[in-house]
């Protein structure tokens, strides 16, 4: 089984009609999102988002992948070195 990663996803929302779609994606993946954080930029008309991972890294890549090829959307990801066991056993103390 692949290790997981911690990773933060920075998205810039410049087409706010892909809120919807952006939203799916992320709900699709929510087993794996630690948290996330939505603020509206009303004076540039744009929203930045940022959500933190506790994934796979194909799990990270891909979600990571069709937030970018959305249009109007801006994504980078960071990753941390270091992997992690994959499961929820650091959520049991474990």
């Amino acid at each position: 089984m692949d290790n997981n990663r911690i990773a933060l996803i920075g998205i810039i929302v410049e087409d706010v009609t892909r809120a919807a779609r952006i939203n799916e994606l992320l709900h699709e993946n929510g087993s794996y999102i630690i948290g996330r954080m939505g603020i509206p930029y009303r004076e540039r008309d744009l929203s930045i988002i940022s959500v933190i991972l506790d994934a796979p890294g194909d799990v990270i890549n891909s979600l990571s992948g069709k937030l970018g090829m959305l249009s109007g959307v801006s994504v980078k990801t960071v990753t941390s070195r270091q992997s992690f066991p994959a499961g929820n056993d650091f959520k049991e103390g474990k």
